[in-house]
């Protein structure tokens, strides 16, 4: 069931924010949205900027607001952050962005203890399970938007490779959106047939199957995002709308199953620990994360992936 007059409020206005509020305008799916930043002068030309779509969109309230104005929202989404600075470790940008979170989550729980929390800063992971304790929210009710980009990208390069609708290609990235993530190719699955099946039946056959092959999809993927910003100084296009499509799960009580960050519960022996794995998700926020299974390769790439976020975590004493 969809929830009435469905109010959405954005921490933090820079490029993704607002590609995300965009991005969100155009799918109809609020009726209110709250847009908090530190620069309330710039977030003020931002509002009357997109509030002039208004003939060419559903009807939207868009507000530049305070946390006091977050109140009664049904989502709060969150991509406050500070950016790394040349030759600063990442260690010392986790530090920075984790001690915003100390005053930012306080506030959200404060004026709108009831929403769910979406986190999107980055790193994402570390981020998602910072807002979670800070919060004393329910691991449910916070959620980062972990690799659904990645999987995204993971989708339409596979797509783009068989050359067959990225619709009907079902893959996951999983783990840390970072470094150590990982693609599930004893998974992936192209119109309901697995990979490993579907690659005799292309006539790319002999380059499709090949490790190699599979290699360099991953690693293009891996680096997608840094061949951006190289060209361009940021990502905001693709995660925007990955925003958006979890925002639908959630607003619409879905039960879509999207590879989110959550709090991970006893999977392969790894507790305490916010990653990357399928989960249902609805109005509750993640309902479910799914037992996926996995091949003894991917088994360890997950291990490791938990063992990479879990070392910053004890370095910053989270």
């Amino acid at each position: 069931m969809e929830k009435l007059n469905p109010k959405i409020s954005i921490i933090g206005c820079g490029n993704v924010g607002l590609r995300y509020a965009y991005a969100l305008i155009i799918s109809g799916l609020a009726r209110q949205i709250v847009l908090v930043d530190i620069d309330k002068k710039r977030v003020e030309g931002e509002v009357l900027d997109l509030s002039h779509t208004a003939p060419y969109v559903s009807p939207v309230e868009i507000i530049a607001g305070d946390y006091s104005d977050i109140k009664d929202s049904d989502l709060v989404v969150v991509t406050a952050g500070k950016k790394q600075k040349v030759e600063q470790s990442r260690l010392d940008l986790v530090k920075d962005n984790v001690d915003i979170f100390k005053k930012i989550i306080p506030d959200i729980v404060k004026f709108s203890p009831h929403a769910i929390i979406l986190v999107v800063s980055n790193p994402v992971d570390i981020l998602s399970y910072a807002a979670y304790k800070f919060s004393s929210k329910p691991s449910k009710e916070v959620i980062g938007s972990g690799t659904v980009l990645d999987t995204a990208r993971f989708r339409f390069l596979l797509a783009k490779h068989c050359n067959i609708d990225s619709h009907n290609v079902h893959a996951y990235i999983l783990g840390e959106h970072g470094d150590s993530e990982f693609p599930v190719w004893s998974r992936a699955m192209i119109g309901g047939i697995l990979f490993k099946e579907y690659c005799p039946m292309c006539s790319r056959h002999e380059s499709c199957s090949s490790d190699k092959m599979l290699n360099n999809i991953f690693l293009e993927v891996k680096n997608s995002a840094y061949e951006i910003i190289e060209k361009k100084g940021e990502t905001s296009h693709g995660i925007g709308l990955a925003l958006v499509r979890i925002t639908r799960a959630i607003l619409h009580d879905e039960n879509a199953i999207l590879p989110v960050s959550s709090l991970v519960d006893n999977y392969l022996g790894i507790n305490d620990i916010y990653l990357s794995l399928p989960a249902i998700i609805n109005k509750n926020g993640v309902k479910q994360v799914l037992d996926i299974k996995l091949n003894q390769k991917e088994e360890q790439a997950f291990k490791n992936s938990a063992s990479a976020v879990k070392k910053i975590i004890q370095a910053i004493r989270l």
